[in-house]
């Protein structure tokens, strides 16, 4: 996972990050590369409406709540990110170039309480997915909106959706609409309904049955 810089930008590439040390196999055990990007969800794919669309940012902020409609959205500045994706349903797809928000802007302008462990991503239609803050805060996590070079399709989760690579791609759901900052965890939509509360790769964490104590909600 690099970091390229602003997008735009005429930067040089920033060095290699993540948790993964050297000697650590870059694909996930299970997983299997494709060189398509298949599409998976659960429901219809919204209608976007840039008039009335917006993105939040609340719960245990530490001010206010924060507001961006659509174009003061597409003003923050912006990241691209070569990635890999990987998929819950076991495939990879290698050297993504995502482009978009950094998470750590997000947080930036909207900054959470100190007593905030965890974030809840909200999305169209309700769907959600929680994680630890600093998955969410990490350095190679972003807001995407364009997949190299070309914008996401509305069935790949136009306008936005959340990447976090080092985790399985559900953690980061398709057309997300807002933030909502914890202090203490809670299961997401597909959590609730199996899917590992963590849901690293390297740990091959895909389902709840395979948690261990501290790996999910204590209530």
């Amino acid at each position: 996972m690099t970091l390229m810089g602003h997008a735009g930008g005429g930067g040089e590439p920033a060095p290699s990050f993540g948790d993964r040390s050297a000697a650590q196999p870059r694909l996930p055990p299970g997983q299997e590369v494709r060189t398509s990007w298949p599409v998976l969800h659960y429901g219809p794919v919204p209608r976007f409406k840039p008039e009335s669309w917006d993105f939040r940012v609340f719960g245990a902020t530490r001010g206010d709540e924060v507001r961006w409609d659509y174009p003061q959205f597409c003003a923050l500045p912006r990241v691209t990110i070569l990635a890999d994706f990987h998929c819950v349903t076991k495939f990879t797809v290698l050297n993504n170039e995502w482009t978009g928000i950094a998470t750590e802007t997000v947080v930036g302008a909207a900054p959470p309480a100190d007593d905030v462990t965890h974030v809840m991503i909200w999305a169209e239609y309700g769907f959600s997915a929680n994680m630890r803050l600093e998955d969410f805060a990490a350095a190679e996590a972003l807001f995407a909106m364009a997949r190299n070079g070309a914008d996401l399709t509305p069935d790949h989760g136009f306008p936005v959706r959340l990447i976090v690579p080092h985790l399985y791609a559900w953690k980061g759901p398709k057309w997300v609409r807002g933030v909502e900052y914890l202090t203490r965890d809670r299961r997401g939509f597909w959590e609730e309904r199996g899917y590992h509360n963590l849901g690293d790769p390297w740990r091959e964490q895909r389902y709840s049955y395979q948690e261990r104590p501290g790996d999910g909600p204590d209530f």
